[in-house]
């Protein structure tokens, strides 16, 4: 394996710089839930190693237990060696459960995740084992790290498309909690356009009409309430959808008033 090729700055998203390596899986289903597991967290690249069954990325089991995520299973890769599985990776992670004598660093999957994503040059790799008997001391000795997962003392026993979910699961709140910090935005929050400045300050005075004819708002002595809504306004990201709802709650507010004034 070449251990300095195809390195990434981590300008790079996380998803385009991790991949999920199968050795020996038994199961088409798991491959399938695996597939779905990773989609779900924005993970594509999926490599096998010897499965049992050759044609498993069209076996039937695999397409149901993918529900949906057969754009993973198709562009996946089956190898017969780990040594292809983490070809061009320069850091690679075996998930065990087991502690091994001359194991390499271990890891949770959240302290796994913040280093993955914050350490410059990685293209990494995990990889998981026989849903029978895991990996063996050979195969962990290839990587550079071991990740487990915690769990009860008395039962212990994770489905490996579990075991996959979590672990996606960390390196996609690792790569969020980065961008944000950054200064970025989780635009996956958002499902419309965020309201322009006019349209807030509109929104401001149509709701503060409404609030001065319902008698919520002196007009002669408004203190600050205005000034508060502003404030707590400020810490959302209005989008236009909202300032509308809003405009609608006050001009309803309006026409209330003006029909109990004609009564």
């Amino acid at each position: 394996m070449n251990q300095t090729s195809n390195s990434f700055p981590i300008s790079v998203p996380l998803a385009q710089r991790l991949r999920f390596v199968l050795v020996d899986t038994s199961h088409p289903g798991n491959v399938g839930a695996t597939a779905r597991a990773m989609k779900t967290m924005g993970f594509s690249e999926l490599v096998l190693v010897n499965p049992r069954y050759p044609d498993v990325l069209s076996h039937e089991d695999a397409i149901a237990f993918a529900s949906g995520a057969t754009d993973v299973l198709s562009t996946a890769r089956i190898v017969s060696s780990l040594e292809d599985g983490l070809e061009g990776c320069n850091f690679c992670v075996a998930l065990s459960a087991r502690l091994r004598e001359f194991s390499p660093p271990r890891y949770e999957p959240r302290s796994l995740a913040s280093h993955l994503q914050s350490t410059n040059g990685l293209r990494a790799a995990v990889v998981f084992g026989s849903e029978r008997y895991g990996l063996s001391n050979e195969q962990v000795e290839k990587c550079q790290a071991i990740v487990s997962v915690s769990t009860d003392a008395d039962y212990g026993s994770l489905n490996l498309a579990q075991a996959v979910q979590i672990v996606a699961y960390e390196c996609r709140m690792a790569g969020l909690a980065s961008h944000i910090e950054s200064g970025g935005l989780d635009q996956s929050s958002f499902t419309g356009d965020l309201a322009t400045n006019e349209q807030i300050e509109g929104m401001f005075l149509h709701l503060e009409q409404a609030l001065i004819e319902i008698e919520f708002l002196d007009q002669d002595n408004p203190k600050k309430l205005m000034s508060r809504l502003r404030r707590l306004f400020a810490r959302t990201s209005l989008e236009t959808e909202e300032v509308n709802i809003f405009r609608g709650i006050a001009n309803q507010l309006l026409h209330h008033r003006k029909r109990r004034n004609k009564e």
